[in-house]
């Protein structure tokens, strides 16, 4: 089924189209393949960008709330011709959503295939990214409320996640897993092991009669 993909803000999409008409901004792109690309450059998919707070139990100590999201930006993929050859990032500055940066690299791909794959689900989902700076991780976040807004909204239980490659160690990319099913184990990668417990010192002989 397809994918509801949310608008973006029109400032952050202006600010994209803007850098993308600019052979400045383009030429100082720490990224080959948008430098080298001669045709059109068109940005497309618009993805809220969010990030996963208080994961590890020790961050949730203090006030012993769950984990929240807040949403940091929007990625656009930039197209040229049949495939995509970078992204843009936009950030929202005291005067609106304004031009980040470009870049490539495999997140760009690893995205794409991600969104291939999650419109063969046979269900209807508002894509999101969501981020896990705490183990490197990155994830498209399939919402299951496709009209909520893209901006704010923590992930439901049957919401499903899909790390993108690269993962952390032992989590396998491309794999969809439910919100509640993978959050136990991301909490438990960034629980601090117990200490070891002392020795126990060795019992003393009864002294002699």
């Amino acid at each position: 089924m397809p994918l509801h993909v949310p608008p973006a803000p029109a400032p952050a999409l202006r600010s994209v189209l803007a850098a993308l008409g600019s052979p400045t901004a383009v030429h100082e792109a720490r990224t080959p393949s948008l430098r080298a690309t001669a045709g059109p450059l068109t940005a497309e998919l618009p993805l809220p960008v969010h990030v996963l707070d208080r994961l590890s139990m020790a961050g949730r100590a203090a006030d012993g709330r769950p984990p929240r999201t807040r949403l940091t930006g929007w990625r656009f993929l930039i197209r040229s011709g049949d495939r995509f050859v970078a992204a843009a990032d936009t950030r929202l500055t005291p005067d609106g959503w304004a031009f980040s940066h470009f870049f490539e690299g495999p997140y760009v791909a690893a995205t794409e295939r991600a969104l291939r794959q999650a419109e063969q689900l046979g269900k209807s989902y508002q894509p999101r990214l969501l981020s896990v700076p705490e183990l490197y991780m990155l994830t498209l976040w399939l919402h299951g409320a496709v009209g909520a807004d893209a901006a704010a909204g923590l992930p439901a239980a049957s919401d499903l996640l899909v790390p993108l490659a690269p993962a952390p160690p032992g989590i396998a990319p491309y794999r969809p897993h439910p919100f509640s099913e993978l959050l136990p184990l991301l909490t438990h990668r960034l629980t601090p092991a117990a200490p070891p417990a002392p020795p126990v010192p060795p019992t003393l002989a009864a002294p002699a009669a």
